[in-house]
């Protein structure tokens, strides 16, 4: 692993993760290229803000679950091919309901450059700590659709308070919104901006 790079549970203590691309519940419907072990990796500095994130939601009553951090170049190739096959309808209800998986690069929800491969993205979402139930955001993980978007239509007024609790959470600890997916951001000062890396997560 690069030098800069880190696991995030060694770094964060206590927070939460299930790395959906290391297992089959993903949109692939696989554990997806790169992703040998179920844990997350990021740079030193990801894991640092995430570290002042954890502590912003728990004083708030909340926990951070996070979903995906570094993502290798290998994993954003193996989206393309799985784009380029025939449609099985596997995984299209949950994931991709209004639109054909062709057309997932195309309408930004994958890239075919990824900021997560530069090691400071992250998907993630909250959890009471009191329950420790996931909270209600309107959708779930990868839901590429119009209603995952923030501000979107067809949330409930709980549903998008929530989506803007994490957002102030994320951009008060120096993250910011990917427009098109509430759970996704990404870190402002970036450590490698114009790099992307391929070594896998183990």
């Amino acid at each position: 692993m690069n030098g800069d790079f880190a696991y995030l549970d060694e770094l964060v203590p206590g927070i939460r993760w299930d790395a959906k691309y290391a297992t089959a519940d993903n949109f692939t419907g696989k554990p997806v290229d790169g992703y040998l072990a179920n844990r997350i990796v990021g740079t030193e500095a990801l894991c640092t803000a995430l570290g002042h994130a954890q502590e912003e939601a728990a004083s708030l009553g909340f926990g951070l679950l996070v979903w995906d951090g570094y993502r290798p170049q290998r994993a954003v190739d193996c989206f393309r091919r799985w784009s380029e096959q025939p449609e099985d309808g596997r995984t299209k209800q949950r994931h991709y309901p209004n639109i054909d998986r062709s057309g997932l690069f195309e309408k930004g929800y994958v890239a075919a450059k990824s900021g997560h491969s530069r090691g400071s993205s992250v998907d993630l979402t909250l959890y009471s700590l009191s329950t420790g139930e996931n909270v209600r955001m309107g959708g779930g993980h990868d839901l590429m659709d119009p209603v995952s978007h923030h501000g979107a239509r067809g949330t409930t007024p709980a549903e998008a308070e929530n989506r803007e609790l994490l957002c102030s959470i994320m951009e008060k600890c120096g993250f910011s919104p990917y427009a098109c997916e509430w759970w996704h951001y990404t870190l402002k000062r970036e450590p490698y901006p114009d790099v992307y890396f391929d070594f896998p997560v183990t």
